[in-house]
């Protein structure tokens, strides 16, 4: 049994693992918002959305995504199932102070060890449930999670919270858990670090810490010449191996040059084009199995690649539909038979769209969902063969031990919105948890110190802080 399984046994066992002493039942919406915002809470994973906007009296179901969306991930039910009833209680907090009619969590029927555990805690949590998901990509999709827990479909472009949801995910809420119970600063994150690297493992790693720190601490990488992936086959992208880990770092993937995930992650989008033109043939298995088109956007990649392709303007819809890709990449690393990259190319024209001024089409409504939905998902086991990763499919175990480091260098933008400003100079000594990063006016979130030594850099976007010698 892994030390997860572990746990999770341990937890049904005892009723639930550790308590959580101290920690309100109910406060006040703006009281708790402030909390979160000021101890830096984002989206741990994803783009990093400001969590103290998600606490809104319209919400009237909290769902919690441990649906572990990108494949080789498994930290979020590592962390769900040693941590189980420190969770559900901070869940707990945030549903019964936005006045919310249930909390649902939204988990993976596969993740055996942390149902059992949670089925052991819910008891103590009325108003709870679990709502077991299949194994299929993109299942931690905000609004594919939405539509499979409640039934209801988010409108292109839209908000959960318009169809009254707020949806966190399972690190997001431990580190709710932590400011409640600690005023602990978001000053960590767990990082899974997979491929070829000689012990597979879940990090505990401070803010700032480098790649190749995380690597080292894994036994370091098997091949020469190792190439990083960060945050997740499908949506990840490839960095430098001095990139520092951030809020929003899920995972290092560590795989050869000459992988052809990582050939395809590399591939020039002009080129792309060019062999769209060649060899799109118009199947439609990109649309087909498209979980957004699915549920009734009107997103429809192999239209678009036909005007891409041949520089079609006449009806703009293609590329303006291209607003409502959520970038998933199963067109292009799972459906397409030609190996063209759909993802790659739409995203391109939405930035270009962006930058010419040009915003996503409003109030869009939805067609209904399509019935062949539930006969099109991608299985997350035959995406991993696809993608040639079922090898590196390891067990990856969390380890709870700070990983300690030498140097980090803390962005003050980790996270949607406005950066944090810079609070502190060269030569300071600081102290871990210590602002060093004030947020700014708007939608903006603080940075905090991840280790306690001195400032030897204040750069333009970035601290970076020499640790103390233990």
């Amino acid at each position: 049994m892994t030390p997860e399984g572990q746990a999770a046994g341990n937890a049904a066992q005892a009723g639930g693992n550790e308590g959580c002493p101290g920690m309100e039942v109910t406060m006040e919406i703006k009281e708790l918002a402030g909390i979160i915002r000021e101890n830096g809470i984002a989206g741990a994973g994803g783009a990093g959305f400001p969590t103290y906007m998600k606490i809104d009296e319209r919400a009237q179901t909290i769902l919690l995504n441990c649906a572990e969306c990108e494949p080789l991930l498994k930290l979020h039910r590592q962390l769900l199932s040693r941590h189980t009833r420190q969770i559900l209680q901070a869940l707990s907090v945030v549903k019964e102070t936005v006045g919310a009619e249930e909390a649902v969590i939204g988990i993976k029927g596969e993740y055996e060890e942390t149902v059992r555990a949670l089925k052991a805690c819910l008891p103590d949590f009325p108003g709870m449930r679990i709502q077991l998901l299949d194994s299929a990509y993109p299942m931690g999709d905000e609004v594919v999670l939405i539509y499979e827990a409640t039934g209801k479909v988010v409108r292109p472009g839209g908000l959960p919270i318009e169809q009254g949801i707020a949806v966190f995910n399972v690190e997001t809420m431990y580190n709710i858990s932590r400011a409640l119970q600690e005023s602990a600063p978001v000053t960590e994150k767990l990082v899974s670090v997979v491929g070829e690297v000689a012990s597979p493992v879940t990090l505990r790693v401070p803010l700032g810490a480098s790649l190749s720190d995380c690597v080292e601490a894994a036994g370091g990488a098997l091949i020469p010449d190792p190439v990083y992936l960060v945050g997740g086959p499908m949506m990840g992208s490839i960095r430098p191996s001095d990139s520092p880990v951030t809020k929003t770092t899920n995972a290092v993937i560590v795989l050869s040059g000459d992988h052809p995930l990582i050939q395809k992650k590399r591939q020039n989008p002009a080129i792309g084009l060019k062999r769209a033109a060649s060899a799109c043939c118009q199947c439609e298995t990109c649309t087909d199995l498209c979980p957004r088109h699915a549920l009734g956007h009107p997103i429809e990649p192999h239209k678009f690649m036909r005007a891409a392709a041949n520089r079609d303007f006449r009806d703009a819809n293609p590329f303006l539909n291209t607003f409502f890709c959520s970038s998933c990449g199963l067109c292009e690393l799972y459906s397409c038979p030609q190996g063209l990259a759909p993802r790659s190319l739409m995203a391109e024209y939405k930035t270009g769209l962006r930058k010419a001024g040009v915003k996503a089409p409003a109030d869009v409504v939805p067609a209904p969902v399509r019935e062949s939905r539930q006969y099109r998902k991608a299985p997350e086991e035959r995406l991993e063969a696809r993608l040639g990763l079922s090898r590196y499919d390891a067990d990856a175990p969390l380890t709870e031990e700070l990983l300690a480091v030498g140097t980090v260098k803390l962005l003050l933008s980790q996270h949607i919105g406005a950066p944090a400003v810079s609070v502190v100079q060269e030569g300071d000594r600081v102290e871990k948890g210590q602002l060093i990063g004030k947020a700014a006016d708007g939608l903006s979130i603080p940075v905090h110190a991840s280790v306690s030594g001195t400032v030897r850099k204040v750069e333009p976007g970035a601290v970076v802080i020499a640790a103390d010698r233990r």
